[in-house]
């Protein structure tokens, strides 16, 4: 199993310049990760040169960068701007691509107001598949988020409450759309993280751990110290073969001890769950 770490707790240092992107490899590195994943307001530039320089950077240090994190807003009510982010996400398969990342995140976008649950559903299915043929030319693959709010942000996801994103799930079936499944982020909403990931595993490329002080409430805490049913989830992923990367979205906002206790837990957690299962009796 491949680990990676998307750093929401240092943003503000990376988003003020108190931290640099080869900073933060450096760091990944020293944590034992194979990944360090980046958020697309963190690149300075889209120029092929800084791109790779970025790659070369990741690769010395010892890790890859495995997921580029990217904002789409398929659910805007303005039709030009949907387009524009529809081209906006095409163009950064592109940067994903340069970057050496084989994921890319997206999201169906914000709940507008005023935005219905079917127009807004239809919008993010039309916006998320209008994108797949690039990201297959570019050797990237795309994977929908259960998510809860973007980065500048005004609202939150539209794909929420669950239903929402389990309704965008189907009608993007035998699509090559796949899923980056967040262990908290559908707790937060208040609903069934487990009965969501029944419904869902067979297309999870990714995994988010994430962890939140309570049900219905987003608040990130330090993974293991909230709500989140990490373990349980990991078994059922465990069960159904999962083989893919496993991301720590560490956003406790406890500094870099956080991340060097959340990066441990999580790999303990994957592996309890495989001791767990070789230890079932066998009838």
């Amino acid at each position: 199993m491949k680990f990676s770490c998307l750093p929401v707790s240092l943003y503000p240092d990376l988003t003020a310049g108190r931290r640099t992107l080869p900073d933060w490899f450096q760091f990944a590195a020293a944590l034992g990760l194979d990944g360090a994943d980046i958020s697309v307001v963190h690149l300075q530039s889209h120029e092929p040169a800084y791109l790779q320089t970025l790659r070369r950077q990741a690769e010395a240090a010892g890790v890859q960068i495995a997921m580029l994190v990217t904002y789409a807003d398929f659910t805007h009510p303005d039709a030009a701007e949907r387009q524009r982010q529809v081209e906006e996400i095409r163009a950064f398969c592109d940067v994903a691509a340069q970057l050496g990342a084989a994921f890319m995140r997206v999201t169906a976008g914000q709940a507008h107001p005023g935005v219905e649950r079917a127009e807004g559903i239809a919008w993010a299915v039309d916006g998320l598949t209008a994108c797949l043929d690039k990201a297959a030319q570019t050797g990237v693959t795309l994977c929908y988020e259960n998510h809860t709010k973007g980065y500048a942000w005004t609202y939150n996801d539209f794909s929420q409450p669950a239903d929402r994103f389990l309704e965008i799930v189907k009608r993007t079936a035998g699509t090559s759309l796949r899923l980056l499944y967040d262990t908290a982020n559908t707790l937060g909403s208040g609903d069934d993280p487990i009965a969501v990931l029944e419904q869902v595993q067979d297309r999870i490329a990714v995994v988010h751990v994430n962890d939140i002080r309570e049900a219905g409430r987003f608040e990130p805490v330090l993974l293991g110290t909230g709500v989140a049913p990490i373990k349980a989830i990991f078994s059922k992923l465990r069960q159904a073969g999962f083989d893919g990367w496993i991301s720590i979205e560490e956003a406790s906002r406890t500094g870099e001890e956080g991340f060097r206790q959340a990066i441990p837990y999580a790999k303990q957690q994957w592996l309890a769950t495989a001791e767990s299962a070789n230890s079932k009796p066998v009838n």
